[in-house]
């Protein structure tokens, strides 16, 4: 979930990143024309992000909190053929799946004014064109303020869009995201800065399918590519 743009204010717990190509231009079906507003600025739009949202944006925003969604678990079930992948060697990215015990963290970004239409601009590229996500309506709970939740807009990938690969043993997904890299970079980098956020978030933020993952990862890189190779990847 990945291109180039000025932000008035830095991500959370964002590393420093090259920057990624931006896509060519090319035209692009129209955003919804339904958004979930903030209640508080009508001129507002929350925008929740759980993959690669999280540590770049890459679009200008206002405000910017951690916090999460619930009735939502995290799964690296969507293929990815542009930003960590090729047609031949597809990437694995995350997606939301429906869970009534779910909870899913991540960071919500406001838009207002001008950078609404911006914003939605660019993600309809990054996320639906090259992405293959749709957009969603989410309950975003703050870290901080948990009792003052918002409504927000999240891109998610449904089993309908041609790039979903869905469920994998945890080791076949690691195997894959070992293999394959686009235009954004490596998949492995993108498995790891996720794996960064949680950390950030604290002991209350827990996703397990992820560590599996990671876990799954750090036992076969050694063995994978030979030393010098494998520090490169990250």
């Amino acid at each position: 979930m990945k291109q180039e743009s000025t932000a008035q204010n830095t991500p959370p717990a964002s590393p420093p990143l090259s920057p990624a190509p931006s896509p060519a231009p090319s035209p692009t079906p129209s955003p919804p024309s339904q958004h979930p507003r903030d209640d508080g600025d009508p001129q507002a739009l929350w925008i929740f992000g759980y993959g690669s949202l999280v540590w770049r944006p890459d679009f200008a925003y206002s405000d910017s909190r951690v916090g999460f969604v619930r009735g939502y678990s995290r799964r690296f079930w969507q293929g990815d053929t542009f930003h960590r992948g090729s047609d031949k060697m597809p990437g694995r990215v995350v997606t939301l799946l429906e869970d009534h015990e779910g909870c899913t963290w991540g960071v919500a970004y406001q838009v207002r004014g001008e950078q609404v239409s911006e914003a939605l601009k660019y993600l309809n590229v990054r996320e639906a064109v090259l992405g293959g996500y749709d957009t969603k309506e989410v309950t975003f709970y703050p870290q901080d303020t948990p009792d003052q939740p918002l409504k927000a807009l999240a891109y998610v990938a449904t089993p309908q869009n041609p790039g979903y690969l869905g469920p994998a043993p945890e080791e076949a997904i690691a195997t894959q995201i070992l293999a394959c890299r686009g235009f954004s970079g490596h998949n492995l980098e993108y498995l790891l800065r996720l794996a960064d956020f949680m950390q950030l978030c604290g002991p209350q933020a827990q996703d397990e399918h992820l560590a599996a993952i990671v876990d799954a990862v750090g036992t076969m890189l050694p063995c994978f590519c030979p030393t010098e190779q494998a520090l490169a990847l990250v």
